[in-house]
């Protein structure tokens, strides 16, 4: 059996924090090392507890996600980080980033989702949340954190991009399959492809992905 993944969570809202404490030690493959309450005491129980995964809040006293992220990864750059955010914090979601985070969630986000981030970034892969707006994606394009992580892009065919606008867009597969004159089955195999190829795992990462490599323009989201 591999071994669990160990997490550490971080927030000064104690009823939150031990709301997600909960679900979280409920999953066999994860394993709660333990719990902060602001960025100070992150950066110590990150140092005693070793953990494999970090959630933090970004907004906590004596010092926020921000500056706890910085301090951890300066000298410990292979940690993995995901923020914990509110819908309206879209600046500082671009700070996390920058920081060294390697995702980030609503902090209204359901289990699932949850599980998801933490399996993604658990696999050293960037994590984008699904409610992620066409604000922020372009903020997150434009931003040191989009530079420093740009690669050659993959191969896509013209149909392949035709799907990636449409995606960008918000259009559903059943919606995509009307337009293109395909079936919605055709359309679901094009977009499970187009997520293998970007190496993302939602509509969010498609559209930051298809930003960032000007598949598509900001002005037609």
């Amino acid at each position: 059996m591999p071994d669990k993944i160990s997490l550490l969570i971080a927030d000064d809202h104690e009823i939150f924090r031990d709301g997600l404490a909960l679900m979280l030690s409920k999953q066999k493959h994860l394993q709660l090392a333990g719990q902060a309450a602001n960025g100070r005491e992150l950066i110590e129980k990150t140092a005693s507890l070793n953990p494999d995964i970090i959630l933090t809040d970004i907004k906590m006293p004596l010092m926020d996600g921000v500056e706890a992220t910085r301090q951890i990864l300066k000298g410990e750059p292979h940690r993995k980080i995901i923020a914990l955010s509110m819908f309206d914090e879209e600046n500082l979601i671009v700070d996390m980033l920058e920081a060294g985070a390697k995702g980030y969630l609503l902090k209204n986000a359901d289990k699932l989702e949850i599980l998801e981030a933490i399996q993604t970034v658990n696999e050293n892969n960037n994590y984008y949340c699904r409610l992620t707006s066409a604000r922020l994606a372009s903020m997150i394009v434009k931003s040191r954190f989009s530079d420093a992580k740009k690669t050659k892009p993959a191969e896509f065919n013209d149909r392949e991009l035709e799907i990636i606008r449409y995606i960008c867009k918000q259009h559903t597969a059943q919606e995509i399959a009307e337009k293109l004159f395909l079936s919605k089955r055709t359309v679901e195999g094009y977009r499970t492809k187009i997520l293998e190829k970007m190496n993302v795992k939602n509509t969010a990462g498609v559209v930051i992905y298809a930003m960032k490599y000007e598949m598509v323009d900001e002005n037609e989201l």
